[in-house]
C-alpha cells in the first residue's frame, strides 16, 4: 500500500468515526405541521428562519396519566347529513375520521334519547306509565347513527370507545312534564336505572359494544333551552348508588361509569367532594369525571383539574363535550378559523363579572391550547362534539347554532374540512390509546406544548405557536438533540420513534 493511499484511508476512517460520533447525538424526528399559511398536517424538512430559540428537553422518566384517547361525538345531525352526501363523499368523511390514513379518532360519545342536535324530541321509552319498559326501543337510531357508528367501525383498524349520555329521561318520568328541565321523579328511579340497562343490551345486539356512560349530560341545567334534566350531587349518587348500580351489577354490564358530566369551573369541586370523599359507596362505583370547557374561552380551570386528579388519583378524568358554540359555520374560509372573530355562549349572555372569560377567541387556538393545557392537567381523554354539521351550524332543533371540524352542503354535495379536523388530527393520529402524559421543560413560555410516550415506545410532542412569528427549537431527549422551527400562527406534532 502506498503512502497517500494510506493516508487517505486514514482520513476517512477518521471521518466516518466522527459522522458516527455526531449522528449517536442527533434525534431523529419526522414533524407534521398546520399552520395559517396553508400547512394542513403537512410533512415539513425545510423550516423558516427564526429570530428566537425556544429550548425544549424530553424527561421520559416523568411519568403521568395513561391517555383514553381522542375524538368527537356520533349525533343524529351528523349522522342525517351523512345520509344526505353523496356516498363517495360520506365515505370520504368517515375515512377521514376513522381510516388509517386520518385522523384515527379513538374515544367517541353518542347520545340516549335526542340531544339539540338532533331533528326533533324522541325518547326510546315514549310510552307513559310503562315502567318495565315493554315498550323500549332503539329504533330512532336505524336510520342515521346506529350506521354511521358501524360505518365507522369497519374502517377502524384500532377500534374506537364509544360514551353514551342521556340528555333527559322521557317528560312523563319528570317532576315538570317537559323535555327541558325539571327532574327525575323518585318513583322512577328504578326505570331510569333499568332504561339504562336496555340501551345496553340494545346496542350489544347491534354490535356496537358501549364502553362507558355519563349519569346525566349537563346536570346543572341549560336554562332549559333544550333537552335537560336537572341533579344535585346526592341525588345523582343516590341514583347510582341505589338504582343504577345495583341494576348493571344484576345485568352484567361492564361498563365504566362517570359523573358531573358538565363545566370544568367552580361548580365542580363540589361535585368532586360528593362522588369521592363524602359517600364511599358513591365512590366505588364511580370509574370518573366528565368534564366540559363552557365555563369559558380561555381558562383552563387547572385548580379545578388538579383538585379533582388529587382526590381520586386512579380513575378517568375525561372531557366528553367542547365546541365552538354559538357559532354559524364559515364555508371554505381557513383565515377566519386562524382569526379572533368567534365568540361563545358568553359573549352575549354571560353575568358582567364573568364576561372577562368569554372573550373573542382563535377557534384553532381554543381546541389546541384547550387540549394541551387540560393534557397538562391529568385529563385523559378529550371528545369534540358534532363531528359534521352543515353551513347554518345544524340541523338543530333549538336552533342552537356551532362549528364542527367537516362541515357539509348536502343540497351541492360538497365538504370543507375546517383548520378545526387537522388541529384535532395532531393529537388523534399521533397520541394512541395507552400512551402515557410524560415529563419536558421548556425555555419559551408563549410557546404551548404537551409531551407522550406511546405504547410502541414512540413519542409524540405537539407545540402550539400562537405567535405571528416563527420560532426556533431546540428538542433534547436524553443528550440527543434536534434544530428546526415552527412557524407563526401554527400546530406542530413532532414524532420520535421508539429509542
Amino acid at each position: 500500500m502506498n503512502a497517500n493511499l494510506g493516508e487517505l484511508l486514514t482520513i476517512l476512517i477518521i471521518v466516518t468515526l466522527m459522522a458516527g460520533c455526531s449522528n449517536t447525538d442527533t434525534l431523529e424526528v419526522d414533524i407534521v405541521e398546520t399552520s395559517a399559511s396553508g400547512n394542513q398536517l403537512t410533512p415539513v424538512t425545510d423550516f423558516p428562519e427564526a429570530d428566537s430559540m425556544a429550548r425544549i428537553s424530553i424527561n421520559p422518566d416523568e411519568r403521568f396519566q395513561e391517555i383514553t384517547g381522542f375524538g368527537g361525538s356520533f349525533t343524529e345531525a351528523s349522522a342525517y347529513l351523512l345520509n344526505e352526501l353523496s356516498t363517495e363523499n360520506r365515505n370520504r368523511i368517515i375515512d377521514a375520521y376513522f381510516g388509517d390514513d386520518g385522523a384515527r379518532y379513538s374515544l367517541t360519545r353518542t347520545h340516549m334519547n335526542s340531544s339539540d342536535f338532533s331533528l326533533g324530541n324522541y325518547s326510546y321509552a315514549p310510552v307513559a306509565g310503562d315502567t318495565e319498559l315493554e315498550n323500549f326501543s332503539i329504533e330512532e337510531d336505524r336510520a342515521d347513527l346506529i350506521p354511521m357508528i358501524k360505518d365507522a367501525m369497519e374502517v377502524s383498524t384500532d377500534g374506537f370507545k364509544i360514551i353514551s349520555s342521556p340528555w333527559t329521561a322521557p317528560p312523563w318520568m319528570k317532576d315538570n312534564k317537559q323535555w327541558e328541565g325539571g327532574k327525575l321523579l323518585p318513583e322512577y328511579y328504578d326505570t331510569w336505572g333499568l332504561f339504562f340497562s336496555k340501551y345496553l343490551t340494545a346496542y350489544s345486539e347491534e354490535g356496537i359494544d358501549i364502553w362507558g356512560i355519563t349519569i346525566e349530560n349537563e346536570p346543572l341545567g341549560n336554562d332549559d333551552n333544550w333537552e335537560s334534566m336537572h341533579y344535585t350531587p346526592e341525588e345523582m349518587n343516590d341514583f347510582l348508588v341505589n338504582h343504577l348500580g345495583p341494576q348493571l351489577e344484576r345485568d352484567n354490564h361492564d361498563v365504566v361509569v362517570l359523573g358531573y358530566d358538565q363545566n370544568r369551573d367552580t361548580e365542580m369541586i363540589e361535585w368532586v367532594d360528593a362522588m369521592y370523599k363524602e359517600n364511599e359507596e358513591a365512590a366505588s362505583y364511580y370509574d370518573g369525571i366528565a368534564v366540559h370547557w363552557y365555563g369559558s374561552t380561555y381558562k383552563i380551570f387547572e385548580e379545578q383539574l388538579q383538585y379533582a386528579h388529587e382526590a381520586a388519583p386512579g380513575k378517568y378524568m375525561i372531557q366528553t363535550e367542547a365546541t365552538a358554540d354559538a357559532e354559524v359555520p364559515v364555508w371554505r374560509d381557513d383565515s377566519w378559523y386562524w382569526s379572533k372573530e368567534a365568540t361563545d355562549w358568553g359573549w352575549d349572555w354571560a353575568p358582567e363579572d364573568k364576561k372577562y372569560l368569554h372573550p373573542k377567541y382563535v377557534p384553532v387556538y381554543r381546541y389546541a391550547r384547550d387540549i394541551i393545557g387540560t393534557l397538562n392537567n391529568w385529563v385523559d381523554g378529550w371528545v369534540d362534539w358534532n363531528m359534521v354539521l352543515n353551513r347554518q351550524g345544524g340541523p338543530n332543533w333549538a336552533e342552537n347554532w356551532c362549528l364542527a371540524p367537516v362541515i357539509v352542503d348536502p343540497e351541492l354535495d360538497e365538504v370543507y374540512f375546517t383548520p378545526l379536523y387537522y388541529t384535532m388530527a395532531h393529537f388523534s393520529k399521533y397520541i394512541r390509546p395507552g400512551a402515557t402524559r410524560i415529563g419536558f421543560e421548556n425555555s419559551d413560555e408563549n410557546l404551548l406544548l404537551t409531551a407522550v410516550e406511546n405504547p410502541d415506545g414512540s413519542m409524540a410532542v405537539v407545540l402550539l405557536n400562537q405567535e405571528e412569528d416563527s420560532k426556533g427549537i431546540e428538542l433534547d431527549l436524553n443528550g440527543k438533540t434536534v434544530s428546526f422551527a415552527i412557524h407563526g400562527k401554527a400546530i406542530q406534532t413532532v414524532r420520535i420513534p421508539n429509542q
